[in-house]
């Protein structure tokens, strides 16, 4: 699920089986994975999957040191909430999650919009 908001967005991801240990672990490695290569600049897994010029990318990637990435595990999956105070930096963020949900059609979700 992708929710965005007024300072970035949240994207959760919940095991569709909440009794499923193996796959929540799985999902809260990959999102504490992602939170700690985003801090450092490291975006190479977006771009590997999504492609160099996927929206909103190249713009985290050249701004990611005005952006928190901030992790926590859930009891059935895990969030990652994207935090910036610079308008172009939220824009980035919004576009990476309209873009993260045009790719992943039936797998990704939009939460509800706020719109800055």
């Amino acid at each position: 699920m992708f929710t965005k908001n007024a300072s970035g967005g949240r994207q959760q991801v919940i095991a569709k089986d909440a009794q499923d240990s193996e796959q929540i672990t799985l999902i809260q490695q990959h999102l504490s994975m992602l939170a700690l290569k985003f801090a450092k600049g490291d975006f190479s897994g977006p771009k590997r999957i999504h492609g160099e010029a996927m929206s909103g990318l190249p713009q985290l990637a050249a701004g990611f040191s005005g952006v928190q990435f901030n992790y926590q595990a859930l009891a059935n999956g895990a969030q990652l909430d994207y935090v910036a105070s610079e308008p172009e930096l939220i824009d980035a963020i919004h576009a990476y999650f309209d873009a993260q949900l045009s790719d992943h059609a039936r797998h990704a979700v939009s939460g509800h919009a706020m719109h800055h």
